[in-house]
């Protein structure tokens, strides 16, 4: 397969031109110019000639580097160099870490942006200290509860994907701001300044890139802004080559470079976002059916970031720190290692490892569908669901010499709580109900793992949730909307208790998963990865893969995945990669059924991992071959 970004042009730093006018306006939407080689391209070899630029000769992309200083580690090459240029110049990995997102915002438009939100779990190493900066989308405040309901019925899933109507609240540029202001060095206007030279100069649109707008492109076609920037005048996605320019990005970001959040939560670009939510850009003659939303600028004014405890557990020799409520991923996580604590791996082959791994979470599904919602509208019982006894209590359900047929129920994590005063809420009303369309798994969200030469480490997973978001670009700011109100439970009666059903200001649930791992009070690992609801089995199965299989973190990162979130049928999704193997085999000889039925090609995930080594190296590791590959490097090689 070939690797991404193999052929980049040359980009350098942008200077910021103080004459120049905030509401100054570029030229088209998007510029595309032919490949490297053709009449008009710009040449390989370009650059500023500086030899402090990172971007004036490109390296070789890697998925795996081992050295000293910082690290980092990201789906694709460009956002990679902005984290470790931010870390050379002084930065921290706060900061390197909004440098990366940034500039991901301009390569990886489909996955992530200004346009979403995201969790970004900070270890700080003067204080010992591990905290998660909640910037999750939020439900507009006048979002009914009829909303997702028509005559009585749930709307078409795929009609709410394409629509204003599944458009939270965005919390991205906000929560790069509040990690600035409390944890970072830098501001807005030092880290977008590669953002915005990467949006403005280009980029060679590679494979990723031309399938991920061609599956998308009866969306963009349908929506004038989208259709603009990402297709060809012939309406087909500009081919693998070409090279991607987004001057409508390059200058909302400096608006958000000069004005600070601000200028992103009120003025001309929230005016822009609120009209193409309510009255989106709809192509004249399109046929689809593309749904208004509610989204008023007093919601993007109002919008607000949690600084929220890390959910911690313990695992065997470890402390994993986690991303708590509204996202489900630190607490089912925890559930499953708890429930995977009993058993002793010493003792087991791969294939009983693996298979104990599929019933543990089978198990947390089944509580994390029933019990977890945003921790403001609902009373989930946390320290039910995070007790060794809970834990204990469940195992036995785990059968050890068959595969389930099919869903398990959830247990009574309330009768574990600490406390025993909070009612359960709303959370009883689920039993039984774990898993609806938002629970499909997909590649559409990227991770980020970013250390420094201090010792602060930054997991940081951002989205816009399905591939392309809704679809919609916002018109002359070049960035497309999030779907994220799909990830609320949507019960086929309107009238059903559920822990995550929409309601206004309601953040919806979450699986994200950004990871710490310790080790004797140290720093061990760091990881997370897109992928949906899978985003929790893949990194349990990183970690099951690296402590108790014994793989070295690039072999378990990657190893081929499987995915069991307590399937009605008890089958679970693998990964094309895994069906043909020793452990595949194994597993079908006790019951388990799988399926590959996985969009990207048949991959589950794309992780990123940080591994910290007694001798105080670091190993920065990367997807080989998922999304084509990623890329990791390390400030100073070892």
């Amino acid at each position: 397969m070939a690797q991404r970004n193999r052929h980049l042009p040359l980009l350098g730093l942008l200077v910021l031109c103080a004459s120049c006018s905030p509401n100054e306006k570029l030229d088209p939407v998007s510029q595309v110019e032919p490949a490297p080689g053709d009449a008009g391209a710009e040449p390989d070899g370009g650059g500023t000639g500086n030899d402090d630029d990172l971007f004036a000769t490109l390296p070789e992309i890697a998925p795996t580097a081992t050295g000293r200083g910082g690290a980092a580690a990201t789906v694709d090459l460009r956002g990679t160099l902005a984290a470790i240029e931010i870390l050379k110049k002084g930065g921290n990995a706060v900061d390197a870490a909004v440098a990366a997102a940034s500039v991901l915002g301009a390569t990886d438009p489909f996955s992530c942006g200004v346009g979403g939100g995201g969790f970004m779990l900070v270890y700080l190493a003067a204080d010992n200290k591990v905290v998660a900066i909640d910037h999750r989308e939020t439900a507009p405040a006048g979002l009914a509860a009829s909303a997702f309901y028509e005559n009585g019925a749930p709307i078409d899933f795929d009609e709410l994907v394409t629509s204003g109507l599944s458009v939270g609240v965005p919390g991205t540029v906000r929560g790069w701001s509040e990690a600035l202001r409390r944890y970072g060095t830098l501001g807005l206007d030092d880290v977008l300044q590669r953002a915005i030279r990467v949006a403005e100069t280009g980029f060679e649109v590679d494979r990723t890139f031309f399938e991920q707008t061609g599956r998308n492109l009866a969306r963009f076609q349908a929506i004038t802004s989208s259709k603009a920037l990402f297709l060809g005048p012939d309406g087909a996605p500009w081919p693998v080559g070409a090279t991607f320019k987004n001057p409508d990005l390059a200058r909302t970001y400096r608006l958000i470079a000069r004005g600070g959040e601000k200028a992103f939560y009120e003025g001309e670009v929230a005016e822009a976002i609120v009209a193409a939510v309510r009255d989106p850009p709809v192509e004249p003659g399109s046929t689809l059916t593309i749904r208004p939303g509610v989204i008023a600028a007093s919601d993007l004014q109002d919008y607000e970031v949690r600084i929220r405890p890390a959910v911690s557990t313990t695992y065997r020799d470890y402390t994993i720190h986690g991303m708590g409520l509204p996202s489900s991923g630190g607490i089912t996580l925890a559930l499953a290692l708890n429930l995977l604590e009993g058993f002793d791996p010493e003792l087991l082959t791969p294939v009983e490892v693996l298979h104990r791994y599929l019933g543990a979470s089978r198990l947390a599904f089944a509580d994390r569908g029933a019990f977890l919602g945003d921790p403001e509208f609902v009373e989930a019982p946390v320290a039910g669901l995070l007790s060794k006894d809970y834990a204990d209590a469940r195992r036995d359900l785990i059968d050890l010499i068959k595969a389930p047929t099919e869903a398990a129920a959830p247990g009574d994590p309330f009768a574990f709580q600490t406390d025993p005063s909070p009612s359960p809420g709303r959370g009883q009303g689920a039993r039984g109900r774990s898993a609806g369309p938002n629970d499909a798994h997909d590649n559409e969200t990227t991770h980020i793992t970013i250390s420094d030469a201090a010792g602060n480490i930054v997991s940081y997973t951002c989205t816009i949730e399905a591939e392309g978001g809704n679809g919609i670009v916002v018109p002359g700011h070049g960035f497309l909307l999030n779907n994220q109100l799909t990830d609320f439970n949507i019960p086929d009666d309107p009238t059903a208790p559920h822990p995550n059903v929409a309601e206004p200001g309601k953040r919806p649930r979450s699986s994200m998963s950004p990871t710490l791992v310790m080790k004797d009070g140290k720093p061990e690992l760091a990881l997370a990865s897109p992928g949906g609801s899978t985003i929790i089995t893949t990194v349990l199965q990183i970690l099951v893969g690296h402590i108790d299989l014994g793989l070295p973190i690039d072999k378990a990162l990657a190893a081929p995945r499987i995915s069991q979130r307590n399937a009605g049928s008890g089958s679970s999704d693998a990964e094309t990669a895994f069906l043909g193997t020793p452990e595949a085999e194994g597993l079908a000889a006790l019951g388990h059924v799988f399926s590959d039925k996985n969009t990207s090609g048949g991959e589950i995930g794309a992780a990123t991992a940080l591994r910290f080594h007694d001798d105080g190296t670091v190993t920065a590791v990367a997807e080989p071959v998922r999304r084509q590959g990623g890329s990791a490097m390390v400030e100073r090689a070892k």
